[in-house]
């Protein structure tokens, strides 16, 4: 069984100490390169696959129910995103997540479209009952799930009830646990015009959570490392289509000095 993925919550005095430690994180995720396990939509899949190697890290994608419990007892974290979600997509996820919780790995929901059908909403309760260690959204599928609204102590009380550390996507990301609050506001519009965006961004929220336990640290990093590559892509893409190349290349090429340079980071009480 691997390490228990808890840790004692860190405090920060100052954005700059967050930013910081979503350097370092970026650091040793590159000296690792963890494996994640991703169950995501068929649309998102690619993307995904070339963001986390374009990270540092490694994609695996089987859904088969034959192998899937294999390839999650050997990876370093579990991504479940309820995209394109079907018969296989569902055998697969149970498979994974007992995979994932009896070994002690960390693993993240991504829930998408909950919003939009109720069926789906129900199932991505059942797997919260689970207890992912993060969960990355938009405010309005939180709404569907939490039945409150999006702003810091919504998002924290939310995170506090189920004891999880959730990534809260928009022009403004909200990261909270059950203690701590952050705000970031990183990114650019051309990111909402290629698809699959989100989807990667849960999967590099699985990455960070390879390699640092404090399960906020990590899902602030791994949303402050894609606002931040979404910046430095925008600003040499001509469109979504030479964007797509560009965040790759940003991702890739991204260092801790534009991390910390380009950073907008706010803490909340």
């Amino acid at each position: 069984m691997q390490e228990p993925t808890t840790a004692p919550l860190r405090q920060f005095a100052s954005p700059a100490d967050l930013v910081s430690t979503a350097a370092d994180v970026l650091a040793r995720l590159r000296a690792k390169a963890p494996r994640v396990h991703c169950i995501t939509n068929s649309v998102a899949e690619n993307f995904t696959a070339n963001v986390l190697l374009a990270l540092g890290a490694v994609p695996s994608m089987t859904l088969s129910p034959v192998e899937v419990g294999s390839f999650v007892s050997r990876a370093d974290a579990l991504l479940v995103n309820l995209g394109t979600f079907g018969r296989e997509r569902s055998e697969a996820t149970s498979i994974a997540v007992d995979t994932a919780v009896q070994g002690g790995l960390p693993w993240v929901l991504d829930p998408v479209f909950v919003d939009r059908a109720p069926s789906r909403a129900i199932y991505a309760q059942d797997l919260l009952f689970l207890r992912p260690t993060a969960m990355r959204l938009n405010a309005a599928e939180f709404a569907a799930l939490a039945g409150v609204g999006d702003g810091p102590g919504d998002v924290r009380g939310y995170a506090r009830e189920r004891n999880i550390a959730i990534g809260l996507s928009g022009a403004r990301d909200l990261i909270a646990d059950g203690s701590r609050v952050a705000s970031l506001t990183n990114g650019d519009p051309l990111m909402a015009r290629v698809t699959a965006m989100g989807c990667a961004a849960s999967a590099m929220v699985g990455a960070c959570l390879a390699v640092e336990k404090d399960a906020f640290v990590a899902t602030a990093a791994a949303l402050l490392i894609a606002g931040v590559a979404g910046e430095m892509a925008a600003e040499k893409a001509r469109g979504p289509g030479s964007f797509v190349a560009e965040i790759l290349d940003a991702l890739y090429s991204l260092d801790a000095g534009a991390l910390t340079a380009r950073s907008r980071v706010t803490l909340h009480e």
